[in-house]
């Protein structure tokens, strides 16, 4: 619905503009005519015959027909004005900045209605209301200070706030981070954010445009649309940004499995991220700090050297690092004595190569040289350079700039004084550059760049899954838990491993089915969910005495319909689950078992269906990944058959919209492979 009217009006209307630039109708007149913009603006204000120089009209019905409304008057004028324009004005974009709409009470969710029917109507575009505005290279239509400086190549930013929007602002224009427009959205009644991207993707020009895009979400109400225009515009060139806020507690329920509880509505985001290739972020030093490192050239590698004059900041950044998983590779050898040679004595460059105080501009030169040219294994650099007060910045940053558009290597510059070497840093940055004054934040920021995933292929991959098949039970399936039988069924015919177990009544199944699988064997109480909590589960039973005094014990147990007798298999306890979120579909988790799952929670999340590029990249960022691949001389496990599994599960999924939860804990690795122990599936049709 966004059209050439919104993006560049040739004629604009500020109704309740006026003199007053401290109330957001002044503030936007002043914005306009600041901006220099190019066209026509007209002001309707009832009491006032001139506006900041401006020729006022008492009423809309005044005025010439325009392209653009930016309507600023109290909410409950504003359906006849809008309708007024939109019949009579032939306006066909409007920016509502008014509040004291739905987001405030019934009454004013009804005067938004009646707005949007008069805009649907004439077939215009509206952004808000409560809102401040929409800002690019051809107008300032925000009623807020500051206004960024815009530029082709800069940021375009999209956000549900307005406030916040002016936050995340000001945070990217210290770092020296340019715009190329600024959208707030408010009450998004008719253009949300997934509406700004959607239009961005389906007229995006790889010539012209933007490259980066920032966000701000408080609701994501369309998921699909949201990753199916994020993840073609990453396709297309572009790097995408976000922070979703307002993640709620109406995930985390009572639930009647892990999946259930540790599963919530910030899952699927994380999960909806993941899976369009969104580096997500949490706050807006972040969100500016990712931006900033979107307009570097392109990291092709984990291995960073640094380059500094003082060694805390520089241990600081590489511990950041190497809590993300960027590496920081120890420079030894003939190359690093070289290195060595040509600096001051005391100097390190073990990496971080710290040329200390008394370095010089040359000194620092000569290492990013040894790094960009010598050391091969070295895929990016950060280099620290504040005020020691012993060397002339402006020629220290000269050199910096110069490599910076020299070198094929990208250099992330940390300029941390930015108070005692203010004129220094703003000639810095007005040369193009950003500028990173905080090393942590940095190194977080640049670790969240390097793991986010890329965009995940849209197949669905069936690998012999039996669709009819799945079908037909689930048609016939009640509402409620499945019998062990029936998770049995569905998960074998979605070719998931089960261990081989049986359901008995009678102990005269049991001891048949220990004389085929030999003992020891597993007991498991059938018919209450939580086993666990009344004593339901016996291992590693051992004999025929045995196995008869726990069956006799369980099936006193209140609600115990039956047993369930499974082989003791021994091997890594793997974790496996998946839960329906409204709205986004299946959140498959994935981790390792036991304590990790229980305790730690160190799960990873993705949304089904999944590709195998993305299975194996959850699987890759669990904190106990080092267990799966193996460690400390203990084998590790089949990390394909455990990709197998998921992606067959996330199949099963998504052409199975009646399962609400599944659980598959423990999933075992054994010897032989692996096997799921136990299973629970939960139907809502």
């Amino acid at each position: 619905m966004i059209n050439r009217e919104l993006i560049n009006p040739q004629r604009i209307v500020v109704v309740g503009g006026s003199n007053n630039v401290h109330k957001p109708g002044g503030r936007t007149v002043r914005n306009l005519l600041d901006g220099k913009y190019k066209g026509e603006l007209y002001v309707v204000n009832a009491k006032e015959t001139e506006v900041q120089g401006l020729k006022s009209y008492k009423d809309v019905r005044d005025i010439p027909e325009t392209e653009l409304a930016i309507i600023s008057i109290p909410s409950a004028s504003c359906p006849e004005v809008v309708d007024i324009l939109a019949k009579e004005k032939k306006v066909k974009a409007f920016i509502v900045v008014s509040a004291g709409f739905g987001e405030e009470t019934k009454e004013g969710g009804l005067l938004e209605d009646r707005i949007l029917q008069s805009v649907n109507d004439a077939g215009a575009t509206m952004i808000g209301p409560n809102c401040i505005g929409v800002m690019n290279m051809n107008y300032q239509g925000v009623f807020t200070q500051p206004i960024p400086e815009f530029h082709p190549d800069g940021v375009d930013f999209i956000s549900s706030s307005g406030g916040t929007a002016l936050f995340i602002i000001e945070s990217a224009l210290t770092k020296g981070l340019r715009f190329s427009s600024v959208w707030t959205v408010g009450n998004s009644k008719q253009t949300g954010v997934e509406e700004v991207l959607e239009y961005m993707d389906h007229h995006f020009n790889p010539a012209l445009d933007s490259k980066i895009k920032m966000l701000y979400v408080e609701s994501i109400k369309n998921p699909d649309k949201l990753l199916f225009h994020a993840s073609s515009l990453i396709r297309k060139g572009c790097r995408i940004a976000a922070i979703k806020a307002g993640s709620t507690e109406s995930g985390k329920r009572a639930a009647s499995s892990h999946t259930g509880a540790i599963a919530s509505s910030d899952s699927a985001v994380e999960a909806l991220f993941r899976k369009a290739g969104i580096v997500r972020c949490f706050s807006r030093e972040e969100l500016a700090t990712v931006a900033c490192i979107f307009t570097l050239k392109e990291i092709k590698g984990k291995n960073c050297a640094i380059v500094t004059h003082a060694g805390g900041p520089a241990v600081m950044l590489a511990d950041a690092l190497s809590k993300g998983r960027v590496n920081v590779p120890k420079l030894e050898g003939p190359i690093a004595d070289e290195l060595k040679s040509k600096l001051f004595p005391g100097s390190a460059v073990g990496n971080p190569i710290d040329i200390i105080g008394t370095g010089t501009p040359e000194h620092l030169a000569t290492a990013i040289d040894y790094c960009e040219n010598r050391f091969e294994d070295i895929d990016l650099m950060m280099v620290i350079f504040g005020s020691p007060g012993l060397v002339k910045l402006y020629d220290t940053y000269e050199i910096l700039h110069k490599k910076m558009e020299e070198c094929k290597k990208p250099i992330f510059p940390v300029l941390p004084s930015i108070v005692t070497a203010g004129p220094e840093v703003r000639s810095f940055i007005k040369k193009g550059h950003v500028n990173f004054s905080d090393e942590v934040t940095l190194g977080t920021a640049l670790s969240r760049v390097i793991n986010t995933p890329k965009p995940a292929g849209l197949d669905i991959q069936l690998y012999g899954v039996n669709i009819p098949e799945i079908r037909r039970m689930m048609e016939s399936f009640p509402d409620g838990y499945l019998s062990p039988e029936d998770v049995r069924k569905v998960l074998k015919t979605a070719q998931i491993p089960l261990v081989e177990e049986r359901v008995a009544t009678e102990k005269e199944e049991l001891t048949a089915f220990t004389e085929k699988v030999k003992y020891p064997v597993v007991l498991k109480v059938v018919g209450p969910v939580h086993k666990s909590d009344i004593g339901g589960v016996a291992l590693n039973i051992r004999s025929e005495e045995h196995l008869i005094f726990e069956y006799e014990r369980m099936m006193k147990l209140p609600e115990v319909t039956a047993v369930l007798i499974q082989p003791m298999l021994k091997g890594q306890e793997l974790f496996l689950g998946a839960k329906y979120e409204d709205r986004f579909g299946h959140i498959v988790l994935c981790g390792l078992g036991g304590i990790f799952v229980e305790v730690l929670q160190d799960v990873s999340y993705g949304l089904a269906p999944l590709s195998y590029d993305e299975t194996f990249s959850m699987i890759r960022s669990l904190r106990g990944y080092p267990i799966i691949k193996g460690t400390r001389g203990q084998q590790g496990i089949d990390e394909q058959q455990y990709a197998d599994i998921i992606v067959r599960l996330s199949t099963l999924l998504r052409i199975s919209p009646e399962i609400k939860e599944i659980d598959i804990n423990p999933l075992l690795a054994t010897e032989r492979g692996l096997f799921a122990v136990d299973a629970r599936i939960r139907i809502e049709k």
